[in-house]
């Protein structure tokens, strides 16, 4: 079988609901690159877009355990149909990643209505993978309601998530009380939602307060939906229904995000980043056959020419 009648094969059985054939579109993606989505109009402009939740913060916030709780939730509540794609870190020497799906979300493995899938950051320091930006089409082509986005912990340098994501949740804990100061030129302006997790650890009030305090710095505070804290504790529960309300509240106010799947901005910044991809895989492709200097002096002397 030719891939393009493989990748029309995987296409279909994605729309019709068949779970094995969306893990093989993923795959798919994954490793043909942009050309995949260029080569598809379904994937371009799917029927129907999934809502997506940028879940980012530092490592050890708790977002995982949040996230279960939000899957769970989501499921009882509203039986929603829940996907998550989880960027875990990579070897800067391998490019390999330990890939925690299982682990993570084990109570969530034999949902029919929930998919997960983890893959590598594959060194992007905006906490996304480029491979992220074509698999995310591929849930909307699912038919899923909400894909969950958990971006890799790195800090202030996770901005990429705001072009992904129709709405954006930062987690924090309150020994992160210092950390806000650097947050403002980062995360702090990118978030819609923020989580105090482990709420019930001292100075979580104090740590809520500041952030609030912080918040109303920002020109959205003045607006009809300003940025909101939300205290919590992902492992007890208390708190995430308030948390996910308010997620909920954006998620079935259409006018409120998807329009906003269409602007500029977006577009090419996805643009940028899936050209990124190819021109990245043309460099290393012509680094790979450098063996001495004067290999080195030949693939620079066709950069400048």
């Amino acid at each position: 079988m030719g891939r393009d009648q493989e990748l029309q094969e995987r296409i279909q059985g994605t729309m019709n609901g068949d779970t094995r054939s969306l893990a093989k579109l993923l795959t798919l993606l994954e490793r043909g690159g942009p050309s995949v989505v260029a080569q598809t109009p379904k994937l371009l402009e799917p029927p129907k877009s999934a809502f997506r939740v940028g879940i980012t913060g530092p490592p050890g916030a708790g977002k995982s355990t949040l996230i279960s709780r939000l899957i769970g939730l989501w499921r009882e509540k509203y039986d929603l149909r829940v996907g998550v794609l989880a960027v875990d870190p990579s070897s800067p020497f391998t490019d390999g990643a330990i890939l925690g799906d299982r682990i993570r979300y084990h109570d969530h493995a034999l949902d029919p209505k929930v998919f997960i899938r983890s893959l590598g950051s594959r060194g992007s320091l905006g906490g996304l993978s480029a491979s992220a930006w074509l698999m995310v089409r591929a849930f909307d082509l699912a038919g899923f309601d909400v894909l969950l986005l958990e971006t890799v912990g790195v800090g202030q340098t996770e901005l990429e998530i705001m072009n992904v994501a129709d709405h954006v949740s930062v987690v924090l804990t309150p020994e992160g009380g210092d950390g806000i100061q650097g947050m403002k030129a980062g995360l702090m302006e990118i978030a819609s939602t923020f989580a105090v997790n482990k709420a019930d650890r001292p100075g979580a009030d104090v740590f809520a307060r500041e952030l609030e305090a912080a918040l109303e710095l920002d020109p959205r505070s003045m607006s009809s939906h300003p940025p909101k804290v939300f205290k919590l504790s992902a492992l007890t529960g208390d708190g995430v229904f308030d948390f996910l309300s308010e997620i909920e509240a954006v998620r079935t106010d259409l006018l409120r995000w998807k329009p906003h799947r269409l602007e500029p901005r977006r577009l090419q910044a996805e643009g940028r980043a899936l050209m990124m991809v190819e021109a990245e895989r043309k460099v290393r492709q012509a680094a790979s056959q450098i063996q001495t200097s004067q290999d080195l002096g030949r693939v620079l002397r066709g950069i400048s020419s």
